[in-house]
């Protein structure tokens, strides 16, 4: 196992998009969604122990949700949690990442990857990741992982890619040309139709170097704050400052501010099975369905002439539904949804409606 290698796993999130399950207070990332007996970032943290050392792997998450990373995560090192004072997106997590590695070793290759993704083959997974991490070892590239659509799935980022193969060694690695974020549906059939797209899995590996590089070059005010700390990172006073240095630091993604600017992007097609969990929809297409292709949790649920439903009812619960075609129905404590599937993303405006109109209570 090479001891350059590092995981950055991102867990701040409060995924919106799985709510009523998905609470502020406790987001998807630390549910057992799946019902295999581990959460998310449990899963999350035991797939990267295959490819770097565990005292190489950081937690990036809000600083609420401390207690339960350390909880579900109690061999990590506390000093391997980073606890950011507000949500600022994706770049300056990656950011703080970075210095705090760069303290411990200079040298480091990073994955970066979210915490609340399925990954169905982890052997195809890990061959995957190490041979990204070797060539971001060995070259200035800026490396994502694009998965190959099997739909015209419009709640997904696209990579358009050129179509020279870099040698690999029959590892699918070309050059980035577009991104392109959540497109319309008939966008998407464009895309899937041109055979030159992948879905962004957002999951990054590039060198501490690399990715140093190009925030001086297109992201240097995220930067220079960080660059600030050298110096304070793994000491007593490196929790002042990243709460001082927050309050000025403005929300982008990492998307957004450098992999869509840069020149020296790559993406490699990889070859497992994913979801990113990010909708009831796409839990859906990972359940077991029934004879009439619903998929139901719930010991009390009975059906009658009801087709294509994604069900989720807690333990206890007696649920009779009739009529339904493509809904989701899920109660979580104080919260009922019914949502028809094709409109799962309104989830999020529900969230913020409910907000506005009812209070933080109910999410």
């Amino acid at each position: 196992m090479n001891k350059n290698n590092y995981c950055v796993i991102m867990a701040g999130g409060i995924g919106a998009r799985f709510w009523p399950m998905s609470r502020t207070t406790r987001p998807k990332q630390f549910i057992d969604i799946l019902g295999t007996g581990e959460t998310l970032i449990q899963r999350t943290f035991r797939r990267f122990e295959r490819i770097c050392p565990k005292e190489n792997i950081y937690i990036v998450t809000n600083e609420i949700y401390a207690n339960q990373v350390k909880h579900q995560l109690p061999h990590l090192p506390v000093n391997n949690i980073l606890l950011e004072p507000a949500m600022r997106n994706t770049a300056p997590c990656i950011a703080y990442a970075n210095y705090k590695i760069l303290s411990v070793n200079p040298e480091a290759n990073i994955v970066v990857a979210p915490s609340d993704h399925l990954i169905m083959d982890e052997d195809l997974f890990a061959d995957n990741i190490n041979v990204a991490l070797k060539f971001a070892a060995e070259n200035p590239w800026l490396i994502t992982l694009g998965i190959r659509p099997t739909r015209p799935d419009t709640g997904y980022g696209y990579i358009q890619f050129d179509e020279t193969i870099i040698d690999t060694n029959s590892h699918h690695l070309r050059k980035v040309k577009t991104f392109t974020e959540k497109p319309n549906h008939e966008l998407a059939e464009k895309f899937i139709a041109s055979g030159d797209f992948l879905w962004n899995a957002g999951i990054f590996i590039w060198s501490l170097k690399t990715i140093t590089e190009a925030f001086e070059e297109y992201l240097d005010d995220i930067n220079d704050l960080f660059k600030e700390g050298i110096g304070l990172y793994n000491t007593d006073s490196e929790k002042a400052f990243i709460n001082d240095i927050y309050a000025g630091c403005r929300k982008i993604s990492i998307d957004y501010g450098i992999m869509e600017k840069a020149t020296n992007v790559y993406v490699l097609s990889a070859d497992f099975d994913w979801s990113d969990l990010g909708t009831w929809g796409s839990l859906y297409d990972t359940r077991q369905k029934d004879e009439n292709n619903n998929a139901v949790v719930g010991d009390d649920v009975m059906l009658y002439d009801t087709n294509n439903c994604l069900v989720n009812m807690p333990k206890g619960k007696l649920v009779v539904l009739q009529g339904l075609d493509d809904y989701i129905v899920v109660e979580e404590d104080n919260a009922l949804l019914i949502c028809r599937k094709n409109d799962e993303q309104e989830i999020r405006k529900f969230v913020s409606d409910i907000k506005a109109k009812k209070g933080e209570k109910f999410i």
